[in-house]
């Protein structure tokens, strides 16, 4: 019910979509002898960063922009050589570097799926009538069973709850809002 692209943009309940960055991998450590880094996709999905002719890479509170000399597949990552780092040992300056995308240049969205960047800040309603405001959606964190949504309710309780279908409806994300089908799963 999610995509695993993070975004970097204020995610105060009340802030305006879209969020126009997202964090689409993690550079990884050198790859071969011709300055390749391995980078691992927050997302799964590697299409859209085989498309990237250039990158914005975030490290140390830093941000600068290269340019994608060559790309390809890699498993379940993809290795990317920038220009100027033709070396393991220029490549390995970059390891650990957050890769940042545009909206338009990330992982494309299914039906039922979400970049978990526009999640944060949600109101968590109440499924009755009234649709009582219960709390706001923090973070969506892996667990081991998978995905769950943290939540700080009103009172100021934080709840982990199974991000599923069966646990949430009605998402609405121009008004910020999404419903959650079981209270006792806040208790």
């Amino acid at each position: 019910m999610g995509s695993r692209e993070w975004g970097t943009g204020d995610t105060t309940p009340h802030s305006p979509l879209p969020i126009p960055i997202f964090i689409a991998g993690i550079v990884g450590a050198p790859f071969g002898l011709e300055g390749f880094v391995k980078v691992k996709p927050l997302s799964g999905e590697i299409e859209h960063l085989l498309k990237l002719r250039s990158a914005t890479l975030r490290q140390n509170g830093k941000e600068r922009t290269l340019t994608v000399e060559e790309s390809a597949p890699n498993g379940d990552a993809v290795i990317i050589r920038f220009a100027g780092f033709n070396s393991p040992e220029a490549a390995k300056a970059l390891a650990g570097a957050e890769l940042i995308v545009s909206r338009e240049e990330a992982a494309v969205l299914k039906p039922g799926e979400f970049y978990i960047e526009d999640l944060k800040g949600l109101a968590v309603l109440a499924p009755t009538p009234e649709a009582q405001i219960l709390g706001h959606i923090n973070a969506i964190i892996e667990g081991g069973g998978g995905d769950l949504a943290e939540i700080t309710l009103n009172s100021g309780k934080l709840k982990l709850v199974p991000f599923l279908k069966e646990f949430f409806s009605d998402f609405d994300l121009e008004n910020r809002r999404v419903t959650i089908n079981n209270l006792w799963i806040l208790e």
